[in-house]
């Protein structure tokens, strides 16, 4: 599995703290999927609106069924994330 370095939660500057708080789950963190564009911003907040589209961008398919395909397309695709 590759690596990509990620800047700690205890160690942002204000604008990716900005954003780890925008980002923070439930638990507490934030999800490792998104601390991988810590080292460029830009990335992050596109991923972010890429899912935020994906997920929420239509009136179409109710939220349950939008995260039903998201495990249906990450089975086939055999992503464990």
């Amino acid at each position: 599995m590759a690596w990509i370095p990620m800047i700690p939660e205890n160690k942002t500057e204000k604008e990716l703290k900005d954003w780890y708080d925008k980002l923070r789950e439930p638990w507490g963190g934030v999800d490792n999927i998104l601390r991988i564009h810590s080292i460029n911003i830009p990335t992050l907040k596109g991923h972010y609106e890429l899912y935020q589209s994906a997920m929420k961008g239509t009136r179409d398919l109710t939220g349950k069924q939008r995260e039903m395909i998201a495990v249906v397309v990450s089975t086939v695709n055999q992503c464990h994330y």
